[in-house]
């Protein structure tokens, strides 16, 4: 991540007030702790699943704090004549603003994006994370799942708040309801008068008669589908117990902390970014490391601080998912409102 620049006397007195007895941060906090996290799903009506995330927004002057707004949008891919994949695809973007950074050249900027680009793609499209309901038509046509992310403002910890805000709007996405459509020809009329002439005969091979409601054979020779009209604007996005969160831990050795700020980070000389999905909460799953920074770490150590990350992901798991249930219930109480005012 591209860090404040701060001067060495600035980055000696953070580091000795970090490593001081007891520890002191600028903004009162303990080592561990998180500023406060503001969350808002369902903010961009046009996309399929959507969220709005600030760490850190100061109470009294309404503003500050790393700022993200993640989003979501399913489209149409045809299988056997475009890019589309048998059971669909996600592809991930992210962007920053300018104004989140504007000690950085636009060249650097490009790069920053790239960057994220490739840690969220890596994690998110992963096999073991991949929904299951991303298919419409089997070998015909699919979903592809956009997740587009932007930076809004940068007061610190920006990757934690990139992949909270981008599950919170996996978590929020809607795959529209779909039911298969099949055509048949009109057939041509193969009637012949009885010897008498006062009945019509049909020669046609009788039809075995099959229910309506047997839709098995339909999917398998079906040419496209429709949208079936439904309150709740389509069935959540399979797995979303699964789709991970990331923390971080800025490593000062002997000690480490939590949800750094720009000036934090740039006197943490290594930041070590763990990335847990909880598809079991008592059995979480590594799905990423990455350590960024010019510092060290023997086998001993990295063990050490990837149990810790197990423990504090778990801790604030817990705390996003219960948001999460909360904001679903407000939204589906919105949603079967506005429906029935229709």
């Amino acid at each position: 991540m591209a860090t404040q620049l701060v001067s060495k006397s600035e980055r000696a007195y953070i580091q000795a007030s970090l490593q001081a007895t007891p520890p002191l941060r600028a903004d009162g906090r303990g080592l561990l702790d998180f500023r406060t996290v503001l969350l808002e799903t369902g903010v961009a009506p046009l996309a399929n699943g959507s969220a709005k995330l600030n760490v850190g927004k100061m109470a009294h002057e309404g503003g500050g704090g790393t700022e993200v707004l993640a989003a979501t949008k399913l489209e149409v891919e045809d299988i056997e004549t475009g890019d589309g994949v048998d059971g669909g695809r996600v592809v991930c973007s992210v962007s920053c603003s300018p104004s989140a950074y504007p000690h950085l050249s636009s060249t650097a900027l490009d790069e920053l994006q790239y960057d994220l680009t490739v840690i969220l793609q890596q994690t998110i499209s992963h096999p073991s994370l991949h929904p299951q309901n991303l298919t419409i038509i089997p070998r015909k046509k699919s979903w592809l799942l956009n997740l587009d992310v932007v930076i809004l403002a940068d007061a610190g910890n920006a990757i934690d708040a990139l992949f909270m805000a981008a599950r919170a709007a996996l978590w929020d996405t809607k795959v529209p309801r779909t039911r298969a459509v099949e055509y048949h020809a009109p057939e041509e009329s193969q009637t012949t008068r009885d010897s008498a002439g006062a009945m019509d005969i049909d020669n046609r091979e009788a039809i075995p008669a099959v229910s309506g409601f047997d839709t098995r054979e339909m999917v398998r020779t079906a040419a496209d589908f429709e949208l079936p009209d439904y309150w709740d604007e389509g069935e959540v996005l399979h797995g979303q117990e699964r789709w991970p969160i990331c923390v971080t831990l800025n490593l000062l050795p002997p000690t480490h902390f939590l949800d750094a700020t720009q000036s934090e980070e740039a006197a943490a000389p290594l930041r070590m970014h763990l990335v847990y999905s909880f598809a079991s909460p008592t059995t979480p799953k590594l799905q990423s490391m990455r350590l960024s920074g010019p510092g060290e770490l023997d086998l001993t150590q990295l063990k050490s601080y990837i149990a810790d990350g197990e423990r504090y992901a778990g801790e604030l798991f817990k705390a996003l998912e219960a948001k999460l249930r909360e904001e679903d219930v407000r939204r589906n109480v919105k949603a079967r409102d506005r429906f029935a005012m229709r």
